[in-house]
C-alpha cells in the first residue's frame, strides 16, 4: 500500500470548491488506510484552517494531522538549524506561520532576529520591506516558506513579497516549499514513511513532479490545474503517470 502525498489547489480544490471526483478518491484513499499527507505550499492555514477549508467543500473529514503546509516544514527546518538554544526570528507572514514557529520555540522580534522569514500575507508594507532588508543586510538568516511568486487571480505569492527585500539587501532567500526537496523530506518525516514507497499527486510539472522526482517519489500529474498536456513536453522531465484529475486515479 502506497504512502500518498498529495497537493490541494489544481488537484483536490479551485479556490474554495472541489474538483468533481476528487472527494470520492480521498474518501477510498481513506477507506483503504493509505498514510496521507495532504501538502500545500501556502503557510497561512492552520491544519485544522485547511480540515475545515476541504470539509466545507464536500469532502469526507480528513484527520487534521494529515495536513501538511509549509510553515510547518519551515518551522521543522529552522528548529534543526537553531539546535535546542532556541532563536530570535523577525517574521512576515500570517498567523498560523507564528504559530508553528512559537511551537518550535522561537521568539518573534523585531530587535536583532537571527531569522528573517517571509510566507504570505496580506499585510505587507513599507516598514516591513524596510526592518527585513536591514535584518538580512546586517547578517540575519532569509528564509522562505515557498517561492510562488503569485495565487488565484495573481494574488501576491511569497516570492513576490521575498523580492524587494533581496533587491535591497543583496541576499536571496532560501527557499522551503515545493520545489525543494526538503519540505518533502519533512512531510515524509511527518508521515514515518520513506520515498520509495510513497506517491505524490499534483498538477504543477514545475513544483509538485519536480519536486518528487528530486525526491525520489512515484509522481502522478492531473490536469485538472496549471499543467495542460502541451506543457508536460517542455520540461525534460516526466511524470510517471498523468491522469485527467485526482478521481480517475487508480493506482494507489
Amino acid at each position: 500500500m502506497k504512502n500518498i502525498i498529495c497537493d490541494i489547489d489544481g488537484v483536490l480544490m479551485h479556490d474554495n470548491k472541489l474538483i468533481p471526483g476528487s472527494e470520492k478518491f480521498i474518501a477510498r484513499v481513506l477507506e483503504q488506510g493509505n498514510p496521507l499527507v495532504v501538502l500545500t505550499n501556502n503557510p497561512a492555514q492552520t491544519g485544522k484552517d485547511l480540515q475545515n477549508r476541504l470539509a466545507s467543500a464536500g469532502y469526507p473529514l480528513i484527520p487534521e494531522e494529515c495536513f501538511y503546509s509549509s510553515a510547518m516544514a519551515t518551522a521543522a527546518f529552522l528548529k534543526q538549524q537553531a539546535g535546542t538554544t532556541g532563536a530570535k526570528a523577525y517574521v512576515i507572514g500570517e498567523g498560523a506561520l507564528t504559530h508553528e514557529l512559537y511551537n518550535a520555540g522561537f521568539t518573534i522580534t523585531d530587535i536583532n532576529p537571527d531569522f528573517v522569514i517571509v510566507g504570505e500575507t496580506k499585510t505587507f508594507n513599507w516598514d516591513m520591506i524596510h526592518k527585513a532588508a536591514r535584518f538580512v543586510a546586517n547578517g540575519a538568516r532569509f528564509i522562505a516558506t515557498n517561492p510562488d511568486t503569485h495565487g488565484p487571480n495573481y494574488s501576491p505569492g511569497c516570492g513576490a513579497l521575498c523580492a524587494p527585500i533581496e533587491v535591497i539587501s543583496g541576499r536571496k532567500p532560501f527557499f522551503v516549499g515545493k520545489p525543494s526537496s526538503l519540505i518533502i523530506r519533512s512531510a515524509l518525516n511527518h508521515m514515518g514513511a520513506h520515498s520509495e514507497d510513497t506517491v505524490i499527486i499534483g498538477d504543477n510539472m514545475r513544483t509538485d513532479i519536480l519536486a518528487g522526482f528530486q525526491s525520489g517519489l512515484e509522481t502522478i500529474l492531473v490536469l485538472s490545474g496549471v499543467t495542460k498536456p502541451e506543457d508536460i513536453e517542455r520540461e525534460p522531465f516526466r511524470p510517471n503517470h498523468v491522469f485527467r484529475c485526482a478521481g480517475e486515479i487508480d493506482i494507489v
